[in-house]
């Protein structure tokens, strides 16, 4: 499938113009940041933004209302704090890796330190920074926290030997000590092969055959498809193998206000972790903050209504909003039954932010909103 519509997705540089100012997106390879970074990124928001952050379904966060010339400083800030170290690639650098990974037993590899070389060889590589903004890496630490959210690329941990490399539903083995080559590789392949198609898809599975054709001009054989479960990132105390433990928090529609970041910080033992669920993990604790952040607004329950639940930025943020969509969620979402399923709530009918895989669509359509298909008006 070609594609002539220009790759709008925004970066630290390539600010997008919203209704309610600019929008910056910073990019976090494996989602790890130290704490002295997010420490950075929350005065950012309060100075430069509308004070909050914004977690998306790529374990990134971003950073609105920008002045005019907000963006400039706010760059000049990141690339001091380690988080903008390539002006040419910074959009490129989509890189999720499971968020408990080499912290428990269900932890079959680290994969952060690969995760971490596939960024480094990423900005190496000058002909990379024509990637779409779009195009997803994932590491699978084993447990398959990762399996469904339709990466370009996705290397899952088999045992501390070795990987499967899958592009689509097609895999091959690979040993740790070449997965970031691969994954590089076939990033590479991926734009040989657009070129070659003449086409200008964003993804792996918008080109025709697109992950047999990679993997023929990688030279790989593969196996079939990548076998193995899925599981859930669940909100709460973790056991970690050291003895410390791991909290899950989950970020009520993906808005971190200044308050909850610095509670975060605060508690943290040096590190937060971003997932790709608008949640993020504390390692490394000797006890459990939970109460201290539960003050702030934060949910470390597993039962919350609020786990699974995601919004767009609907109205006044967003101009082809047709409403509220996070006031609505807000003051709805603890009435409304749950489906055993994700529950996204969009402004409009491209749905931005939605989760890989089934959900609960909230679709607003100006006079009430659409659920699942049927038209509601919610009280």
């Amino acid at each position: 499938m070609a594609r002539t519509q220009t790759d709008r997705c925004p970066g630290v540089l390539a600010v997008h113009q919203a209704a309610d100012g600019g929008l910056a997106r910073v990019r976090v390879p494996g989602g790890v940041l130290t704490a002295d970074q997010l420490e950075v990124l929350r005065i950012a928001a309060q100075q430069l933004g509308n004070g909050r952050l914004e977690l998306t379904s790529r374990g990134n966060v971003q950073v609105r209302g920008l002045s005019a010339d907000g963006p400039r400083e706010l760059s000049e800030r990141l690339y001091d704090a380690g988080l903008l170290p390539s002006i040419t690639h910074e959009r490129v650098r989509n890189i999720l890796a499971s968020p408990l990974s080499g912290l428990d037993l269900e932890s079959r590899y680290d994969v952060l330190p690969v995760a971490a070389a596939v960024d480094r060889a990423l900005c190496s590589r000058p002909g990379l920074a024509e990637l779409p903004g779009r195009f997803l890496f994932a590491l699978d630490d084993g447990r398959g926290d990762l399996r469904g959210v339709q990466a370009d690329v996705l290397v899952r941990a088999v045992d501390e030997r070795e990987a499967v490399l899958s592009l689509g539903g097609l895999g091959v083995r690979v040993g740790w000590g070449e997965a970031a080559e691969a994954m590089v590789a076939a990033s590479e392949s991926f734009l040989v092969e657009r070129t070659a198609q003449g086409s200008q898809a964003w993804r792996v599975a918008e080109l025709d055959d697109g992950a047999s054709r990679i993997l023929d001009r990688l030279g790989l054989d593969r196996t079939g498809a990548d076998q193995g479960e899925t599981s859930a990132l669940v909100p709460g105390v973790h056991a970690q193998v050291d003895g410390k433990c791991a909290l899950v928090v989950t970020v009520p529609l993906g808005s971190l206000g200044p308050e909850q970041a610095d509670a975060l910080q605060q508690v943290s033992a040096g590190q937060v972790r971003i997932t790709p669920w608008r949640s993020v993990v504390l390692p490394g604790l000797s006890g459990d903050p939970s109460e201290r952040l539960d003050e702030v607004g934060l949910v470390t329950k597993a039962d919350s209504p609020w786990n699974g639940v995601t919004a767009c930025a609907g109205q006044p943020g967003c101009a082809k909003a047709l409403a509220d969509v996070r006031a609505d969620a807000r003051r709805v979402t603890p009435k409304l039954p749950r489906h055993g399923r994700p529950m996204h709530w969009s402004g409009c009918d491209r749905r931005c932010g939605k989760p890989a895989g089934e959900f609960v669509d909230v679709l607003a359509i100006g006079n009430g909103y659409v659920i699942d298909g049927e038209r509601m008006g919610l009280q």
